[in-house]
């Protein structure tokens, strides 16, 4: 009688998560015609894909694509690099202000993003980074960093100290054991921590709509908010871009599922 019921629950919950999607999908589909009715059915009479064609290829969609891959790149690999090293730091290091460190970093998270925007402009003013894709993603890779650095620092905590210290002993060297041993131990913590810094630049508004000026440096977000204005909002095209815009992150998602629920340390003990 339990599973029946605990099945309910389940499907009801899925249900509920994925029918605004549905609903999105049902806009992206209106014919031309009805691009702005209030219609709200997931399937529209006359559905079509011209909401799609209007994106790609009358809208510059394709540089804000680049922008948004290009700043997400970068803002993943500054992430990773920088996260898993000065996880690993924290972890097997004890050094003066290590403790302090590691409490900014968790203080950093306790306020909104919105609270930090005129300091981060201030900043990226003063370091003529305003208006450019770099400091963009400077300034995601910094509001990233602390939470991705507490997800290294607690796996590489999990990792038994007993790996390295047979590898020292081997004569492998603290930076090739760091490389060799502990990263390919460390891909599910590098996966979630690939897939926050990417998503961080990826969908991102706030921080963009404060730093970049230029149209022609528009990321994604920023592109589809340009289809709206006071006056009328193309809702079918924004859904589609949405639609569009969310495929990318699936993706990546898929590629590093298999890291995501992966074990610990497999395969890095022998019996």
């Amino acid at each position: 009688m339990k599973r029946p019921l605990l099945y309910l629950l389940i499907s009801a919950i899925t249900l509920a998560a994925i029918y605004p999607i549905l609903v999105v999908i049902g806009i992206s589909l209106r014919p031309a015609g009805s691009l702005y009715s209030t219609s709200l059915a997931l399937i529209p009479a006359g559905a079509s894909l011209e909401a799609y064609r209007v994106v790609l290829f009358e809208k510059p969609f394709g540089r804000w694509l680049a922008n948004s891959a290009a700043v997400s790149l970068l803002v993943t690999i500054v992430g990773v690099a920088l996260a898993s090293t000065a996880g690993y730091a924290f972890s097997r290091f004890r050094f003066r202000g290590r403790t302090v460190g590691m409490a900014m970093f968790l203080v950093t998270q306790m306020f909104p993003a919105t609270m930090l925007l005129l300091p981060l402009y201030v900043l990226m003013r003063n370091l003529g980074l305003t208006d450019s894709l770099p400091g963009l993603a400077v300034a995601y890779s910094a509001t990233a960093l602390p939470f991705c650095v507490w997800t290294m620092k607690g796996y590489f905590d999990s990792i038994p100290a007993a790996l390295e210290e047979a590898a020292l002993v081997d004569g492998a060297g603290r930076f090739g054991t760091f490389v060799r041993i502990i990263l390919p131990l460390s891909a599910p913590a590098l996966a979630i921590t690939a897939l926050f810094s990417f998503m961080a630049g990826w969908s991102e508004f706030i921080v963009a709509r404060v730093v970049l000026s230029s149209q022609e440096l528009y990321t994604l977000p920023l592109g589809l908010e340009s289809l709206s204005n006071s006056f009328q909002t193309e809702w079918a095209n924004y859904s589609a871009g949405a639609i569009l815009v969310s495929i990318p992150v699936v993706v990546v998602f898929l590629m590093m599922n298999r890291f995501l629920v992966s074990g610990l340390t497999v395969g890095g003990i022998k019996d």
